[in-house]
């Protein structure tokens, strides 16, 4: 399983505020390009949110479900993406000096991606989390009304 971790400036509540908000799916998750739909319960255990993920034209629709949820603390989720399959992410958000440290947990869970050996794959998935928490920490941070360092410069 991949993990990648990063301090954020503000507190587990705005990084829940924003991960609540399905709507705002593809502007942190890299490779989500846009939303059809956000089930009303969102992010309540089983909700889904329904996504497209790709480049014009080539946009392919699928769904992410909640497997678990824990307000201010964790969310973990199937995200589906045929033809490569399934992954289950773990978005943990944890208080700490200054805000709190976001970790993020991802590995294949189902379809082909599960025969990509874990030392090709994890590289792959901790690099594109890695994007994926910098771009939830401007989100969170910024509707905090604080910001990252590296956002000031």
């Amino acid at each position: 399983m991949s993990e990648n971790q990063r301090l954020f400036h503000c507190t587990p509540g705005a990084v829940f505020r924003v991960l609540g908000n399905g709507w705002l799916f593809p502007t942190w998750v890299v490779g989500a390009t846009r939303m059809r739909k956000v089930d009303e319960h969102w992010p309540a255990e089983g909700a889904m949110l329904h996504h497209s993920f790709g480049t014009w034209p080539l946009v392919i629709d699928d769904t992410t479900t909640v497997l678990t949820f824990v307000p201010d603390q964790l969310l973990l989720v199937r995200a589906k993406g045929w033809p490569a399959g399934e992954a289950d992410v773990l978005i943990e958000a944890t208080p700490a000096p200054g805000g709190c440290v976001v970790t993020i947990y991802e590995d294949a869970v189902k379809g082909p991606g599960t025969m990509i050996p874990g030392f090709l794959r994890h590289p792959v998935l901790r690099w594109r989390n890695s994007e994926t928490l910098r771009r939830l920490a401007f989100i969170a941070e910024g509707q905090s009304g604080r910001s990252t360092p590296e956002a000031e410069d």
